[in-house]
C-alpha cells in the first residue's frame, strides 16, 4: 500500500498577511516546472523579532531611551497586527504504485484553504447563495430536449440522423441537465430546500431513468468525505482496479462510465430509501410512461397496435453518450484524478466547455465553496487567485480521456484515498457530518 506521510509535505501560508514596510513577509508559494510544487518561507517567532530590531533605532546603536522606548512599543505594534497562520497543503511529484492507490494520512485540501481563503479575502461570502438564472437555463435544455424528441419520434433509433442527435444533441443536454441536478444539489437554483428537491425532479425528466435524489445523498457524502474509502463512491472499486488495467480496459471504463457511476454506489454504500427517492422513482417512471402513450398518439407512422418508445429511447441513449466518449463527459476523470505524477487530487479547467457544463470545471473552486453557484465560481478564482494560479490544471477534457486510455503513468489507481480511522470518526459520523454557512451547500435538511 502507498502511503504518503502528509507531516513531511505540508507548507505554511500566512493568509492574507498585509504588507509592513521594513519587515520581513512570507515569500508567495510557487509552483515550479520540474521542482517541488512549492517553496514556503513562514516568518517565525525569531524572525519576527529580528525583523522588530531592525525597526529599532536602538538597535542600531542608538542612545536615546525615548527612542528605544518608541521602538519597542512600534514593534510589539507590528506583532499584534501579524494574522494567524492557515496551513495550505500544496501540491508534490510522487511515485505510485499502479497496483493501488495513493493512500494518505492529511485532511482533503478544500477545508484549510477554504479557511485561508476566509481570513485573506472575507468578501467572498457575498458570493454565496442561490442563482435565480439556473432555472431558466434548466427550462431551456429541457425544452431542447422535448422538441428534439418530438421531431424524432417517427425516425428509425438505427438511422444516422437520429444516433448523431442523441450523440450531439441529446449527449451534451443531458450532460448539462446532470450537472444542472449537481448545482440543485446544493440548494443554489432555489432559496428552499424543497423547491431544489421537486426542481431537481424536474430536470431530471429527459435523462430518463431517475436519478437526482439518489445522487444528491451519495454527492454529499462525496464533498464531506473526499477520498474516504467505503464512504466516497465516486473513488474506483479493487475489483475495477483489477479487471481494467490496460488500454482495452481503461477504453471500456471511459465508453461505460456512467454505468459505473450508476452502479458502483449500490455496491459500495447501498441507501436507505426515503420518500424523496419514492418521488423521483414516481415522477421519473410516470412521465416516461406518458411519454411513450403520447409519442404513439402523436406518431405519423401506420398504426400496429404497438407502442412508440422512439421519444424515451433518445433521451436514454442522450444520457448513455453524455457519460461515455463524448467532449463534455471528460470532466468525470478531469476531476479528481491523478495526472504528471502530481498528489493533487481535485483538479480545475477553464476551457470555453465551461460555458455548457455550469462551470463544473472550476472544480477547486467548487470544493472549497460548494454554497457559490455556478455564475459566480469565476469571481471566487479572480477574487483569490494567488490560491488557484499556482495549481497544475487540465487544459482539454478531450486530452483528459485521451491520456487516461493511453498513458501508463494514468489509470484507476490514480486516485487518492484516505482510511476513515485516519480522521479519528468513523464510517457513519463522516457521511453525516452536515455544514452550513460557510461549509456551504452541503447541508441536506
Amino acid at each position: 500500500m502507498a502511503v504518503l506521510n502528509a507531516t513531511a509535505i505540508d507548507y505554511s501560508l500566512l493568509a492574507g498577511a498585509e504588507s509592513l514596510d521594513g519587515v520581513h513577509q512570507s515569500s508567495s508559494l510557487r509552483h515550479r516546472e520540474g521542482a517541488d510544487a512549492a517553496t514556503t518561507a513562514t516568518l517565525s517567532s525569531d524572525e519576527d523579532d529580528t525583523a522588530s530590531e531592525e525597526l529599532s533605532p536602538s538597535a542600531s546603536g542608538s542612545s536615546s531611551e525615548d527612542e528605544a522606548a518608541a521602538s519597542i512599543t512600534q514593534s510589539r505594534s507590528v506583532k499584534s497586527a501579524a494574522k494567524p497562520v492557515h496551513v495550505v497543503r500544496l501540491p508534490q511529484k510522487v511515485s505510485q504504485d499502479p497496483n493501488d492507490w495513493l493512500w494518505m494520512h492529511n485532511e482533503e485540501p478544500h477545508r484549510s484553504r477554504r479557511r485561508a481563503i476566509l481570513q485573506s479575502h472575507p468578501e467572498v461570502t457575498k458570493l454565496m447563495g442561490y442563482e435565480p438564472w439556473t432555472k431558466y437555463a434548466v427550462l431551456l435544455v429541457v425544452s431542447i430536449q422535448f422538441l428534439t424528441a418530438f421531431f424524432l419520434r417517427d425516425t428509425s433509433p438505427l438511422s444516422w440522423k437520429f444516433v448523431l442527435a442523441a450523440y450531439a444533441i441529446g449527449g451534451t443536454c443531458n450532460q448539462n441537465l446532470f450537472l444542472a441536478i449537481h448545482e440543485i444539489t446544493h440548494n443554489l437554483a432555489f432559496k428552499g430546500i424543497k423547491a431544489n428537491r421537486t426542481f431537481a425532479m424536474f430536470a431530471n425528466l429527459p435523462i430518463g431513468i431517475p436519478y437526482a435524489m439518489m445522487f444528491k445523498k451519495y454527492h454529499m457524502e462525496h464533498h464531506r468525505a473526499l477520498g474516504v474509502d467505503g464512504v466516497d463512491t465516486d473513488l474506483p472499486t479493487r475489483l475495477e482496479l483489477l479487471c481494467l488495467r490496460n488500454v482495452a480496459g481503461k477504453a471500456f471504463f471511459c465508453i461505460f462510465q456512467i454505468l459505473f457511476y450508476a452502479l458502483r454506489p449500490g455496491f459500495v454504500r447501498a441507501q436507505t430509501l426515503t420518500r424523496w427517492h419514492a418521488f423521483n422513482l414516481a415522477s421519473q417512471f410516470g412521465f416516461d410512461a406518458l411519454l411513450v402513450y403520447a409519442s404513439t398518439l402523436l406518431s405519423a407512422l401506420p398504426a400496429d397496435g404497438s407502442w412508440n418508445f422512439r421519444p424515451l429511447l433518445y433521451f436514454i441513449m442522450s444520457s448513455f453518450f453524455a457519460g461515455s466518449l463524448h467532449p463534455c463527459a471528460g470532466h468525470f476523470i478531469a476531476e479528481h484524478y491523478l495526472f504528471d505524477q502530481w498528489d493533487q487530487e481535485t483538479w480545475s479547467y477553464y476551457g470555453c466547455l465551461n460555458y455548457l457544463t455550469y462551470n463544473v470545471g472550476y472544480h477547486n473552486e467548487h470544493h472549497d465553496f460548494p454554497s457559490i453557484p455556478w455564475t459566480r465560481l469565476p469571481a471566487l478564482h479572480s477574487i483569490a487567485n494567488e490560491y488557484y494560479k499556482d495549481l497544475p490544471r487540465h487544459d482539454s477534457w478531450c486530452m483528459v480521456t485521451y491520456r487516461f486510455i493511453f498513458d501508463t503513468d494514468v489509470g484507476l489507481f490514480s486516485r487518492v484515498k484516505r482510511m476513515p480511522k485516519a480522521h479519528g470518526d468513523t464510517l457513519e459520523a463522516i457521511a453525516h457530518a452536515g455544514g452550513t454557512g460557510n461549509l456551504g451547500g452541503l447541508k441536506d435538511e
